[in-house]
């Protein structure tokens, strides 16, 4: 039993092993090459697998892409560990994580060349982008609530606004630092925004 049990863990890991490097081959695809024109083959030869292999773990291109992007928000959940803070300490959080994001070009670049291309609505990943920007603006938005609560929040700045705004400044910031990572700064472009609209330093 012991044996049988050691053996399934065993092969378990090795699983788990494969999949995270299909998906790391799988990031460096779609951020090249986009969803549309990024195939499955190249995700294949860079794991030195077969498309049949890449199969086995995941059964389309496109849940390929959702695997992908939600590994992409669990690793930013867990480094932001956003379950348990929320406020001040949220937005504090939030620049420590774009900062973390610039050490990580490939999924910058795939959030900004998959953000573009699924504004079409027969995208695989449109809905995503829908409910991505649906869920994020509100949960900003409650952060300046509270911290307008606590008297961190000028007076007169709209919290509503301030969350799209910040959503806005994020998003058109990564295609800034693509373009030019020498004269871009997006975590201090984020601060400084944040630390405006403060009467507390972030």
């Amino acid at each position: 039993m012991t044996v049988t049990t050691s053996r399934q863990r065993g092969e378990y890991a090795k699983t788990a092993a494969r999949r995270q490097e299909i998906l790391s081959a799988a990031v460096e695809v779609f951020s090249t090459s986009g969803f549309t024109s990024g195939s499955l083959r190249d995700v294949a030869e860079r794991v030195g697998l077969s498309q049949a292999g890449v199969l086995h773990h995941f059964p389309s291109k496109t849940h390929l892409l959702e695997a992908v992007l939600a590994w992409r928000d669990e690793e930013s959940r867990l480094r932001m560990d956003s379950d348990h803070i929320e406020g001040l300490e949220l937005l504090r959080a939030l620049v420590d994580l774009v900062a973390y994001n610039q050490s990580t070009p490939e999924l910058v670049e795939l959030y900004a060349t998959l953000s573009a291309e699924a504004t079409s609505p027969d995208h695989p990943v449109h809905d995503y982008f829908v409910q991505r920007y649906a869920t994020m603006v509100p949960w900003l938005q409650r952060s300046f609530e509270l911290a307008a609560a606590g008297g961190q929040l000028r007076p007169d700045v709209d919290c509503g606004s301030a969350a799209r705004q910040l959503v806005a400044l994020m998003d058109g910031l990564q295609v800034q630092w693509l373009l030019d990572r020498t004269s871009v700064d997006m975590a201090v472009e984020v601060r400084r925004y944040i630390r405006s609209l403060l009467t507390v330093d972030l």
